[in-house]
């Protein structure tokens, strides 16, 4: 039996760049299609939010002199962007999905609506959310708590280049040890740098458990599915 029925899925923008330092690395995106078909196959309903950094991000357009307004929305259509390219991805591998959209762009996508996506979900299809939340100054994060919650997941599953969440960033600290599971009160009382605290004080407030993991590794997605502790569990 699956550990997952339903699930919210968080891509990282900057995760689809691969070893590119921009845009879109093909392979990355069929990596990511293959294991998303693995577990699609599983019987699990998967809805999927994509981060845009991979080819705008409006806090670091704010600093080179764009509107955080603005870099905001430029941010949103990047998202559109990669969530294109990933529908294109699952439907080369078989995947049924369809893209809705924060913001009514159609015929990019259908306009969000949560009764829609849930439905969706109950037919097998894949829904790709795109556009954030429609609104500037939320970050995908942000979205995916509320995508998840709104959708009634099991988990939100937030896919990064990193097997969990550590002491201190692994990356430039040898010393960080990965914790099992941590509760959100901790992640607050360590300022750990999981999600930006609205997301988590979203999913803390409405009970909805995440999961960190390395979505880079191939096979890993299945595993999350199948049970294996390879990540991070963040619990109440």
């Amino acid at each position: 039996m699956n550990r997952f029925k339903r699930i919210l899925l968080k891509l990282s923008g900057e995760s689809l760049m691969g070893e590119q330092g921009y845009g879109i690395d093909e392979n990355r995106l069929k990596d990511y299609a293959c294991q998303i078909k693995e577990i699609h196959e599983m019987g699990v309903e998967i809805a999927i939010v994509i981060g845009g950094g991979n080819i705008f991000r409006g806090l670091k357009g704010q600093g080179k002199g764009f509107d955080r307004y603005k870099g905001d929305q430029m941010g949103m259509l990047a998202t559109a962007i990669n969530g294109l390219g990933l529908s294109c991805a699952l439907e080369s591998a078989g995947v049924d999905n369809v893209v809705m959209t924060a913001i009514r762009m159609e015929p990019i996508g259908q306009l969000y609506n949560k009764d829609n996506a849930v439905s969706f979900l109950k037919q097998g299809k894949v829904v790709i959310l795109v556009a954030g939340t429609g609104n500037p100054y939320f970050t995908t994060d942000t979205t995916s708590s509320l995508r998840a919650i709104e959708i009634g997941a099991d988990v939100m599953l937030k896919g990064t280049r990193v097997d969990g969440i550590y002491t201190a960033d692994p990356e430039k600290d040898k010393t960080a040890t990965k914790f099992q599971e941590i509760s959100y009160d901790e992640i607050y009382n360590r300022n750990l740098k999981v999600m930006d605290l609205t997301a988590t004080t979203m999913c803390k407030e409405n009970n909805m458990p995440i999961y960190v993991f390395n979505m880079d590794k191939f096979g890993n997605l299945r595993k999350v599915i199948d049970g294996q502790e390879i990540g991070t569990l963040v619990h109440p």
